[in-house]
């Protein structure tokens, strides 16, 4: 007996050494904790349907985590963050490996993100900042204040402003989005960084007298709700005055303003259209574009956008410290959390074909 007990406990013991060495291994070659890379679970949590450019992105980040060989559950809040908070709860519990979210309200996830960190799961906020939690471990999105800084720029350059040629008065006004979405403080600085030297001197008007940014928001980017402010922005400050120009942060928002504008006679040959700017180089708003109604989109690539967001994920699943370019900027309260910002692009109608069309983003046919 004894000496069959001295065996068994030597071959338990072979068999645990075994077994621990195996798990140390993944099919990527990388050290992966305790499973193989074909067992790892990436949740993407995204904001919304309504908006073609989020459809994009959860594709994107489906394709870029599968090229890694993970597994991917994608869900859309619809824009309820109480919703995308038990989508992320669900993730949680079902025992994803890490999580993907483009927060619908930067401010609705410190505890449901708390459970993530409880869990050990490591957390990408995907090019919208999560406010007000210690638990986000790394950001990935474009140079946010430097899209506001693009929209600004091109109201000043095509008025004449920038060049001097011409010295205005001209009268704009002021959009901007979502008051619960981070970025959209800095596409407003970014922007006001550019005009308000203008409107100081005067070269510029703001005739509604709607400068600050909690007076320009819109709630959930909503084209609708941005339509009714222009209504409103046209019958009490423009009954005699015309609008030059409209800073707007978002192709759906700019289709909503031109909308207004188009009811009140805008784009006759007596009352030509106001410059409008734009970002996502949304597909209606390029067609828009090439129409001569919207002036300028901002370009940013969300293909690239996914595969930093897939190899940082990546390398967190390695033991490796994700790459990053910027460690001071996006303080979220609680920390300043690492990021990698790409560089938006600016499009209008002289080049929408080079860079959006040739590039395969947007199919010429889908332009037609």
């Amino acid at each position: 007996m004894r000496i069959r007990s001295t065996v068994t406990a030597t071959a338990l013991a072979t068999c645990l050494a075994l077994a621990l060495t195996a798990c140390g291994q993944s099919g990527a070659g990388g050290s992966k904790g305790e499973k193989d890379t074909k067992d790892l679970t990436v949740g993407i949590a995204m904001p919304t349907k309504s908006s073609e450019r989020w459809i994009a992105d959860g594709k994107n980040m489906v394709s870029s985590l599968k090229k890694f060989g993970y597994k991917t559950t994608l869900q859309y809040g619809e824009d309820d963050p109480d919703q995308q908070v038990s989508q992320i709860e669900n993730m949680i519990t079902q025992g994803v490996d890490a999580l993907v979210i483009a927060a619908i309200d930067g401010r609705a996830l410190a505890n449901v993100l708390q459970q993530a960190a409880d869990a050990k799961i490591p957390v990408i906020s995907y090019d919208r900042l999560i406010l007000g939690s210690p638990n986000v471990d790394y950001y990935a999105s474009f140079d946010n204040e430097k899209v506001g800084e693009l929209q600004g720029g091109y109201l000043v350059d095509k008025l004449g402003l920038k060049d001097g040629s011409k010295k205005g008065p001209f009268n704009v006004e002021l959009f901007a989005g979502s008051n619960d979405d981070n970025n959209t403080r800095y596409f407003f600085q970014g922007a006001m960084n550019v005009l308000q030297p203008y409107i100081d001197k005067k070269q510029l008007v703001v005739k509604s007298g709607q400068t600050r940014l909690n007076q320009v928001t819109t709630l959930r980017w909503d084209g609708g709700t941005a339509q009714k402010r222009m209504d409103d922005l046209l019958t009490s400050s423009y009954s005699k005055d015309r609008v030059d120009a409209v800073l707007s942060p978002y192709d759906g928002i700019s289709i909503g303003i031109l909308s207004a504008l188009k009811s009140d006679d805008y784009g006759s040959k007596s009352k030509p259209l106001p410059i409008v700017t734009g970002q996502d180089a949304e597909v209606a708003s390029v067609k828009s574009i090439i129409a001569g109604e919207q002036t300028q989109t901002v370009y940013k690539d969300t293909r690239q956008l996914a595969e930093v967001a897939a190899k940082m994920v990546n390398a967190l699943f390695d033991g490796k410290k994700p790459e990053v370019n910027d460690t001071k900027t996006y303080n979220n309260e609680k920390k300043v959390v690492p990021a990698y910002l790409l560089d938006p692009v600016n499009v209008d109608k002289t080049n929408y074909q080079s860079v959006l069309v040739d590039s395969g983003y947007i199919k010429a046919s889908d332009l037609n």
